[in-house]
């Protein structure tokens, strides 16, 4: 008999921690209140849960896999270590004046968000290369010994070293990392050439300086981790999620942790494009919503889109350009503050607004019954019918309707002259239509048209309001899988092992240099590869080539993916006809007489993903009927209906269900509205669609 293997899924988020096990071919989950000041005790005791409804021990689990959203609310909360950063002379302030682009055209009182360290925590060195690597300045040791004698003096936890054209030429930013192992060994050090070797100085000093910020809170928590798990008999093997949507090895997370930053989201995409591929579907737009956030992904042909700049922590309702730039391969998604523990209020023209505040799980919504008093999205679901108040999280935490009327009254009726039931109806839509809009944006900024797409809705709070989505995006169907409450948790499970390369090597399409490009290559496959060797040391690993390319004079670039060919056999010519049809699928047209040029080189490493069996299609079976019934607002109707309430566990592939309908389960709730119908199917994906006699209705209307 062949052993089966056991491996755990983790994912901290804002309000649950969700932990899967896979036992084989079988899975089991639960969701857990996240535990602020000590993040590991909900893992512990989620992990024991699951364990217990397994029937196996902790000692058998040989693989744990862990995203997590620390490094992420540490830079939003700024809450890391005492940092300093060593650049050079004369670029002190380069994370202060930003790139002085203005995200508000209009706003004459225009507020940037501050820089990460104060003006006191950035020193100089005498040095200078130019843009080739060349040294105009060379580094006096002296002079940064001396200095690391006031950095310790002044007791820094955490250093950054980002220097002007480091990520050409490396000797000086080394130099003064071995002059601070001799001096201040204690003392974490994070180079710009390591964590961000890519051109443009502020985001890669800010990158550089983010993970030196966190590094300590994060190396600190990932050993309490690891001890605890041995102490439990959980002494295995631990992976991190990283936001390019791979998985790294626990050392190489504690030595770049600003690669975690979206762990939690990518595993999700991850999980979203595993669907997509046992459905056969090549565009969905993934949509998980949590207790903090909600996140929007495009995928197409089973892959989520990737970029190598993202941000953090947005001061202006998480407009582009308000927050904190990140310069790490990741997943691109559009984040906004609208999940279940987002917190409404009325500003001063008499609007709702809902997050990006949010109630997390200390205090959480004013429904838990912990202490909040101010009305979250998900006391307007409770209000609304969404939610059952008795089996809210498995039964495991009851839901309060009275306390989630007084703070929808109390906060946003008694300004907006309304009863409990429109305020809670006034909130949802806000928050929806506030996601609909961003994936609106989202889809345009990429040029697609989301009627063509497929939703994949999941995480805790999605199911409750995908439905809704898609009337408002115009989106025809709607996949809610299994496990959709721990979505995120089972894509851990599903990623590869993978880790990016990049460099910054300027080249113009005349100019270009075929053996230096192979080099180049070479150089970044060969470190791309360790990584991965470095966590799995059998499987095959594969690996994707891309060249970020634009026209001169242009601002930024886009991204090219070349074939292993293309890449093995640099040639100009193809380079150069490749970024022309990406930028003619992009904006319309290509600019004839314009010079090409090369910016950023990357090499991607990955292990094979898993494979997957397609599901069939099942044909329609008969309507499922229940006895049990639930008062359910519709907005789209804006009355209250009578819904049906089925069991999620009691439908068989085939099994239909015609809306309006609530259908349960331990983790989430999916609210199907009167304009869609569900067929269970055998994978046991519940398939929203839109009824066939509102299509016509539709149809009618326009003519």
């Amino acid at each position: 008999m062949e052993r089966q293997s056991t491996r755990l899924g983790v994912d901290i988020g804002g309000t649950f921690t969700d932990v899967v096990l896979e036992v084989g071919d079988q899975r089991f989950s639960t969701k857990v209140l996240t535990t602020y000041s000590a993040p590991e005790d909900a893992i512990i005791e989620g992990m024991h849960r699951v364990c217990d409804k397994a029937n196996v021990r902790a000692t058998t689990i040989e693989q744990i896999i862990h995203g997590t959203t620390l490094a992420t609310n540490a830079l939003i909360e700024r809450r890391g270590a005492k940092t300093a950063l060593i650049t050079t002379a004369g670029f002190r302030d380069v994370i202060e004046m930003r790139t002085e682009s203005r995200f508000e055209q209009y706003d004459l009182n225009l507020t940037l968000p501050e820089p990460l360290l104060a003006r006191n925590r950035r020193y100089v060195v005498n040095e200078r290369l130019d843009a080739k690597g060349e040294t105009l300045v060379a580094l006096d040791r002296a002079e940064v010994e001396a200095l690391a004698d006031t950095l310790g003096t002044a007791g820094y936890q955490s250093i950054a070293v980002g220097l002007l054209h480091s990520y050409v030429n490396d000797a000086h930013e080394r130099l003064i990392a071995e002059v601070l192992a001799e001096r201040l060994p204690g003392v974490l050090v994070s180079l710009s050439s390591q964590v961000s070797p890519q051109m443009r100085e502020y985001e890669r000093f800010n990158t550089t300086i983010a993970n030196a910020y966190i590094k300590p809170l994060m190396k600190s928590y990932l050993d309490r981790l690891k001890g605890r798990l041995a102490d439990e008999g959980a002494d295995c093997p631990v992976f991190l999620m990283h936001s390019g949507g791979g998985i790294i090895d626990i050392n190489t997370a504690a030595e770049f942790p600003v690669r975690l930053v979206e762990s939690g989201p990518a595993g999700g995409a991850v999980f979203a494009a595993d669907i997509a591929a046992r459905h056969g579907l090549d565009k969905v737009l993934s949509f998980d919503m949590g207790g903090t956030t909600a996140k929007i992904c495009l995928i197409k042909n089973n892959t989520p889109k990737t970029a190598r700049v993202f941000e953090v922590a947005r001061t202006y309702r998480f407009k582009k350009g308000s927050g904190m730039p990140i310069s790490i391969p990741v997943i691109d998604m559009v984040e906004i503050g609208a999940g279940g523990g987002s917190l409404a209020h009325v500003d001063v023209l008499g609007q709702i607004r809902v997050g990006p505040e949010s109630a997390g799980s200390e205090p959480g919504p004013a429904c838990y019954g912990r202490g909040g008093e101010r009305p979250a999205v998900t006391d307007a679901d409770l209000v609304l019918g969404k939610l059952d108040p008795d089996n809210f999280a498995g039964g495991s935490i009851p839901l309060h309707p009275d306390a989630s009327r007084q703070a929808l009254r109390r906060h946003l009726g008694e300004r907006l002259e309304m009863d409990a039931t429109e305020a809670a109806w006034g909130l949802a839509e806000v928050v929806d239509e506030n996601m609909a809009n961003a994936a609106r944006v989202h889809a345009v900024e990429n040029g697609e048209d989301l009627s063509d797409y497929t939703m994949i809705a999941f995480g805790g709070a999605a199911p409750l309001h995908a439905a809704r989505l898609c009337e408002k995006l115009g989106i025809d169907r709607c996949l809610v899988p299994v496990g959709a409450g721990v979505g995120s948790a089972i894509g851990f499970l599903r990623a590869p092992f993978s880790f990016e390369a990049n460099r910054s090597v300027f080249m113009k399409a005349s100019a270009f240099d075929t053996k230096a490009v192979a080099a180049l290559f070479a150089e970044m496959e060969d470190e791309a590869r360790g990584f991965v060797r470095s966590c799995d040391a059998q499987s095959e690993i594969l690996s994707e080539h891309k060249v970020y390319m634009r026209y001169a004079g242009q601002g930024w670039e886009i991204p090219v993916v070349l074939t292993p060919e293309q890449a093995a056999n640099p040639d100009a010519a193809t380079f150069l006809r490749l970024f022309e049809a990406d930028y003619v699928k992009l904006f319309g047209r290509s600019v004839e007489g314009m010079e090409a040029e090369i910016t950023v080189w990357s090499v991607n490493a990955f292990t094979p993903p898993l494979p997957v069996d397609r599901i069939a299609a099942v044909a329609q079976g008969n309507e499922t009927v229940s006895d049990l019934r639930r008062a359910l607002f519709d907005p789209a109707l804006g009355v209250v209906t009578d819904a049906a309430v089925i069991e999620r566990d009691a439908m068989s592939p085939g099994a239909r269900v015609s809306g309006p309908a609530v259908v349960t389960e331990e983790e989430t709730t999916i609210i199907l509205p009167s304009s869609r119908d569900l067929i269970a199917q055998v994978d046991g994906c519940l398939d929203i669609r839109v009824k066939e006699t509102t299509v016509q209705e539709n149809e009618a209307a326009h003519v």
